[in-house]
């Protein structure tokens, strides 16, 4: 083995300031806030404390997370004066909270990993638990593991030998680390990375444009190579047809199979066209490349200041109020969602999260059939989070808020402006004319809040927003953009698992699976799952009870076990799902009181048996539900695909797939519910060299929750900075002579 190093000074270009431990003791705050930076690096501490104390020979530890473990729901409700039911009860709570952290470390030497819990207790943080994980479960690569990926693969003598044969120089070589997906050819205890190769030809270079073609696999604790692959080979035969050198199996090669020899198949250079994004190297290279200049400035102002209050991570924003948190796995949590209703503080939901994603890619073809990263469960969607720059990122009026989480020698890494919070424009809330003489119109324009992130994941990038309306809606938009995944393809010709984006250039399929957390708290905690089919009457056209043949109706049925928890979109019956609470009904329209859910629901696009599916069971299904259950010990069901995801091979007992088994009740009861959203991606010669954004959305709208449309009280529009575009365009209306204002 490798000498290993005590710890990682490589940190993201992202991070911009590393904190260690100065105060252990915690500030007095919200219950649901996210460890401090001293905390992160106190907890640390302890941990390498207690490690060193059971271990007493030599220890090399790597953090990997470090993070708040939240107290039980009813607990925290209870102290911030939340009812939990339809009566609006609230729970009597008189002892403190205590504080809770979570860990999960490497011990390098061994390759061992522990999972520890700590309590702030008497003043310091005491282990509570401290629990040596099971062989072959990996926690999630960090970002310092990801970038120490390139520097192992440049100085391998071999890749550099496999460079050289296709005109790369060692510094050239540019690797984006990935989880290894699926391969059962090594052993489940050797944590492993697997590089995928490009070039840069230059400063700042689009080194996607120069895929190389061979795939190393590194061992990140003892920071070596340890075995290459070879994909498939696109090029041209002699005769000039394209041909494949190594499609006849898709299955991998063994491992004694020596790299060097495999490398005597035919090769291919990398394409050394510049493809590039940024402006000046564009310019570079074609001359003719001009910006354009026909676009007036548009500037987004609020000269009275933002419509919101910050109060540490609580936000209150016209009628909502909510606590927002980062977390280096989900990023964006947001919790104890409520809305005032006319005076009524009414709980909504109780946490939303990102909770996982899957990217499968669509090439049979080995290796490229271990590509289906898991974003959030592998990576961690905090910590590749971007930190954010005003006037670009976000537009008007911002409130930024930072975020920590620790790096592999246990002090906290901070993204200052991780999170940003503004208000929109979002077109028209509501409006109606009164078309008869002497009649009025109202207009109210439509204003949302946006929570925003965004991570970069090597070559793509996620923006998410949290929209919250007026109206009592929101939602979850999700943003892709950033540089399509490729690979090297020297014919002329398509290959059938892409798309040749540029001479060269493969551009593979794809897909963006989410699966979205839901905690609701509906007017209490006991909450149920309804299913609603659009179906056709079933008398006939012509009949007395359907004469014209046009009726329809909505039939509805409550999920009550949780073997009937994972339910699929049907498109012909526009299947739609409504979340109620079955104790507290509408006063009119005497159904229970809910929220629907609408989103980009994906197909049931991968069989049960593929590798993806078995590991993601959650894309099996469009929505899930399942019982909420708090062990005291580990937190509530938090991760469809389970806790630990990195290298596993079947589906974890803790996931969704197992979760929705069994007779239990999921009717009236704390539930969870999981949405699988997303898109199948076909890369287009469009979205190359970086793509234009593409959009992923997940909506939640009152259904008979509230007594009339909340947004009422909204006032109609009168905007004074609108003028007319130009000069001679004289002929218009003035909204104040129709909205009714003085």
């Amino acid at each position: 083995m490798s000498p290993v190093p005590s710890s990682t000074t490589v940190f993201p270009s992202t991070a911009t300031n590393v904190v260690s431990a100065k105060s252990s003791k915690p500030p007095s705050r919200h219950p649901l806030d996210p460890l401090s930076p001293e905390e992160i690096a106190a907890v640390s501490l302890a941990v390498r404390a207690h490690l060193a104390e059971i271990r007493p020979e030599k220890v090399a530890l790597k953090f990997i997370t470090s993070y708040l473990l939240p107290p039980p729901k009813r607990d925290v409700l209870a102290h911030l004066g939340i009812s939990v039911d339809s009566d609006g009860k609230v729970e009597s709570f008189d002892k403190p909270l205590v504080r809770k952290a979570e860990v999960d470390v490497i011990e390098l030497i061994s390759g061992d990993a522990y999972n520890l819990i700590l309590s702030w207790t008497d003043d310091k943080w005491v282990i509570d638990a401290a629990d040596l994980l099971p062989e072959g479960t990996q926690p999630q690569i960090s970002v310092e593991e990801l970038i120490d990926c390139e520097i192992i693969v440049r100085e391998d003598e071999r890749i550099q030998q496999l460079a050289k044969d296709v005109g790369i120089l060692p510094e050239q070589i540019c690797c984006d680390g990935w989880a290894i997906g699926y391969d059962d050819r090594f052993p489940t205890k050797q944590r492993l990375q697997q590089g995928l190769l490009f070039a840069r030809l230059s400063e700042h270079d689009n080194l996607y444009a120069h895929p190389l073609d061979f795939i190393p696999v590194v061992d990140s604790n003892a920071r070596k190579v340890v075995h290459i692959d070879f994909p498939p080979v696109y090029r041209k035969s002699s005769d000039g047809a394209a041909f494949n050198s190594s499609a006849a199996t898709g299955h991998p090669p063994p491992l004694t199979e020596d790299p060097l020899l495999a490398s005597a198949r035919p090769r291919i250079p990398p394409p050394l066209d510049p493809h590039n994004f940024l402006p000046d190297l564009i310019s570079q290279s074609n001359p003719n490349f001009k910006q354009r200049d026909d676009i007036k400035p548009l500037h987004i102002s609020q000269p009275e200041g933002v419509s919101f209050t910050m109060n540490g991570h609580e936000l209150e924003w016209q009628k909502w109020k909510m606590h927002i948190a980062f977390n280096h796995r989900e990023g964006i949590v947001l919790s104890t969602i409520t809305y005032n209703d006319e005076g009524q503080v009414r709980p909504v939901f109780y946490r939303l999260s990102l909770a996982e994603m899957v990217v499968p890619y669509g090439a049979p073809e080995w290796p490229h059939t271990r590509k289906f990263a898991f974003d959030s469960g592998e990576y961690g969607m905090g910590t590749m989070a971007n930190e954010l720059t005003l006037g670009c990122d976000c537009l008007g009026t911002i409130h930024y808020m930072p975020g920590s989480y620790v790096g592999n020698d246990g002090n906290a890494i901070e993204i200052k402006n991780v999170i940003c919070v503004h208000e929109e424009d979002a077109g028209v809330l509501w409006k109606h004319t009164d078309f008869r003489p002497g009649g009025r119109a109202q207009t109210a324009r439509r204003r949302r809040l946006v929570i925003s992130m965004v991570c970069t994941l090597a070559n793509y990038e996620y923006i998410w927003n949290y929209h919250f309306y007026q109206d009592g809606s929101l939602e979850l938009e999700i943003r892709l953009t950033g540089i399509i995944q490729t690979y090297v393809n020297d014919t002329d010709e398509p290959t059938p698992y892409g798309t040749r984006v540029a001479p060269g250039i493969n551009g593979q399929n794809h897909s963006h699976l989410f699966s979205l957390r839901v905690d609701p708290m509906l007017d209490g905690l006991q909450n149920s799952l309804v299913e609603t089919d659009i179906v056709p009457l079933s008398s006939p056209p012509g009949s007395d009870a359907n004469p014209a043949g046009n009726g329809f109706t909505a039939q509805s049925t409550r999920i009550l076990t949780a073997s009937e928890g994972g339910r699929q979109f049907v498109f012909e019956k526009d299947r739609r799902w409504t979340i109620v609470n079955p104790s507290k009904t509408h006063y009119s329209t005497g159904t229970n009181v809910g929220y629907s859910i609408r989103a980009d629901w994906s197909p049931v696009m991968l069989p049960s048996a593929s590798w993806a599916s078995k590991r993601a069971s959650f894309v099996r299904n469009a929505v899930w539900v399942c019982r909420d259950e708090e062990d005291g010990k580990y937190g509530s069901r938090m991760w469809p695909s389970g806790k630990y995801v990195s290298q596993t091979r079947e589906e974890p007992e803790d996931s969704i797939g197992k979760w929705a088994q069994g007779t239990g009740s999921v009717d009236n009861e704390d539930i969870l519910v999981y949405i699988t959203a997303g898109t199948i991606h076909l890369p287009r010669a469009e979205d190359w060299p970086v793509m234009p954004v593409d959009h992923v959305q997940i909506s939640f709208k009152p259904f008979n929750f509230f007594k009339i449309n909340p947004s009422m009280d909204v006032p109609g529009t009168h905007d004074t900075k609108s003028v007319a575009a130009f000069s001679d365009n004289s002929d218009h209306n003035d909204c104040c002579a129709t909205n009714g204002h003085n």
